[in-house]
């Protein structure tokens, strides 16, 4: 009787669960209605600047790009920028009148979509949309040398 008691249960009467199938319903991704933060929600309701400070940054940001302006151009994208009225100086700098920026964000598009493998995955930059990222760190790299697909490592990015 006691041996009987000691034996082994069948195989069918052990439990379906447990520690594995926990580790594994963890690791599954989530169902896309259950996501807390989905692609695309509208925001702009967080404001940390007042009107003053915002001005306060455009009109910084008018005179950098005026005075000091940006240096080590690309070859390839000096002609382009003094063609569309920046400004080369004898110092190598390219600057940029404050008509010439006006200009320039009146034409920038106001749609942008990034484009994913599968168009559910495409992102549309409009208007007050939030979108979460990697923020433009790799967070997976192939190593080219190896012929493999792993993390990044600092030297990566540093040495990118």
């Amino acid at each position: 009787m006691i041996r009987q008691l000691l034996r082994p249960l069948p195989q069918s009467a052990r439990r379906a669960g447990g520690r594995a199938a926990r580790r594994m319903e963890r690791a599954a991704p989530l169902a896309e209605e259950l996501r807390p933060v989905r692609a695309g929600l509208i925001g702009g309701q967080y404001r940390p600047l007042d009107a003053a400070a915002v001005q306060a940054i455009d009109s910084a940001v008018y005179q950098i790009l005026e005075e000091i302006g940006l240096s080590q151009a690309p070859e390839t994208g000096i002609g382009y920028m003094t063609a569309a009225g920046a400004i080369a100086g004898d110092d190598g700098r390219i600057r940029f009148p404050r008509a010439l920026v006006d200009d320039m964000l009146a034409k920038a598009a106001r749609n942008i979509t990034l484009h994913g493998q599968d168009p559910k995955h495409d992102l549309l930059l409009s208007g007050s949309r939030v979108h979460y990222g990697t923020a433009g760190a790799a967070v997976h790299v192939v190593d080219v040398e190896a012929n493999d697909y792993r993390e990044s490592w600092l030297s990566d990015i540093y040495d990118a």
